[in-house]
């Protein structure tokens, strides 16, 4: 596959036989309006889409002739250097202007590469080379922009990194200052992951964009990149994909059957943190959620997590849990000791392991109808039965179990609402089980961005 260069370069007597200059042959120099672009096929529902846009109604940057951008290309540093000098014209060139062993005179990007080395946006190497042709990282990017703009750092270089960025410690010592004052200037755009700045990656079409779009940006503007990727930006919050380790403490282990759906609230592990520094929610907040039927296992899905004595939407799940055993396994009287059943588990399994290993507390009953495990302690099945709803379902299979008696008309939810109380498809000839650690399987990750405003 032939790179950005080379395709201009094999366009250039077709470009001139439109009579435009051979100083247009670079993507990101284009100054005529016959072929200025301001919407490309492939960024239609990019994250970068708006700021593609606005600098390329700017020139700022261009397309290439078949109407693409190529978002996710790399992009080189001669390239790089006719981005940032179109971005900046009034820049002001405090600097002599230097000459480099591999720029000719009559190289295309030469004009660029020397006004941005005059202004303070890029540098050479210490070889005397610039080496125009190799692809840019992002840590130079952002170097670069910081430097020219003249920003410098404030407060603690490390901190500002460290609460920032998971990867902070591959950041080169040479950069460190800039891309922390970068940091604070809100000029670093991670995609997808705000946390990741993956500073020795190169950098993609895209991401130069949106850098140049934030060191654009006048601070009373909305910026053109979602706040969801903008690192050290104001907004607090967790972004999503942000992990929460999570445990159930009332047990090691929860049994269910692979197709019930059984309620559980399990306790964060730790202080979970926004980009800033600020932690949104506490260690030990209670997470409550349902362990849900899923790609041929079981899956904890969050709903709401308490804070403080207030309850807060929450969207994030766990891993799908496939891990099996068959309910005549004799092992299996071992793992139930220390375990807690949901309720198809519970009934299906009491007549292979014996009822008196399967007590009150240690069944998953509806949290929706106010019957949780906790509350059950020391309690036997009968019990709880009488002040618990039950679904349709989950009463046929537990009938067996504890007794016709204990369950009456009054207390069967029939319809959609039977799959909100204890849950789940009631098999007395159950197969096989899924056994989830509660230490390690449950840890979640968020779906969509979390606050408490």
């Amino acid at each position: 596959m032939m790179t950005p260069s080379h395709q201009w370069k094999s366009s250039t007597a077709a470009l001139l036989s439109l009579g435009l200059s051979t100083a247009l042959v670079s993507p990101f120099l284009v100054q005529s309006t016959v072929l200025a672009q301001t919407r490309f096929s492939d960024t239609q529902g990019h994250w970068a889409q708006s700021c593609i846009q606005s600098l390329a109604q700017r020139n700022i940057i261009n397309g290439y002739p078949n109407g693409e951008f190529r978002p996710n290309a790399p992009v080189t540093r001669a390239e790089y250097a006719t981005m940032v000098v179109n971005a900046f014209p009034n820049a002001d060139r405090s600097r002599s202007a230097r000459s480099f062993t591999d720029v000719r005179s009559n190289f295309w990007a030469a004009n660029a590469i020397r006004t941005a080395s005059q202004t303070g946006f890029l540098t050479g190497y210490p070889s005397g080379e610039f080496r125009p042709a190799q692809q840019i990282p992002r840590t130079q990017v952002l170097v670069s922009l910081n430097n020219g703009l003249g920003y410098s750092p404030t407060g603690s270089i490390n901190a500002t990194l460290g609460n920032t960025y998971a990867d902070a410690s591959a950041i080169p010592n040479y950069a460190r200052g800039a891309i922390a004052s970068a940091t604070q200037r809100q000029l670093v755009v991670n995609y997808p992951d705000i946390r990741y700045l993956n500073p020795n990656s190169r950098a993609t079409r895209a991401e130069v964009a949106a850098f140049l779009c934030q060191a654009l940006k006048n601070p009373q503007q909305a910026s053109l990149i979602s706040g969801n990727y903008i690192a050290g930006s104001p907004a607090e919050g967790l972004q999503a994909r942000t992990d929460i380790p999570v445990v159930y403490d009332v047990a090691k282990k929860v049994i269910v059957s692979p197709q019930e759906t059984a309620p559980l609230t399990v306790k964060a592990t730790e202080d979970i943190k926004d980009n800033r520094g600020n932690t949104v929610i506490p260690k030990g907040s209670s997470i409550l959620g349902e362990l849900q039927p899923q790609g041929g296992g079981t899956q904890f899905v969050a709903r709401e997590v308490v804070i403080d004595g207030n309850s807060y939407p929450l969207e994030a799940s766990s891993e799908i849990i496939t891990r099996t055993v068959s309910a005549r396994d004799p092992n299996l009287l071992a793992l139930a000791r220390n375990a807690v059943l949901g309720a198809g588990a519970a009934a299906g399994l009491s007549t292979v392991i014996g009822d008196g290993t399967i007590t009150a507390e240690k069944v998953l009953t509806g949290a929706a109808v106010g019957t949780a495990i906790e509350t059950n302690r020391n309690r036997p099945w009968q019990s709880v039965a009488r002040d618990s709803a039950l679904g349709a379902a989950a009463a046929a299979g537990l009938s067996a179990v504890i007794g016709d008696r204990t369950i009456t008309a009054e207390k069967i939810l029939a319809g959609a609402a039977s799959g909100a109380t204890i849950g789940g498809v009631i098999d007395p000839a159950l197969q096989e089980v899924i056994v989830i650690d509660s230490q390690t399987d449950l840890n979640l990750q968020l779906e969509r961005p979390f606050s408490l405003s």
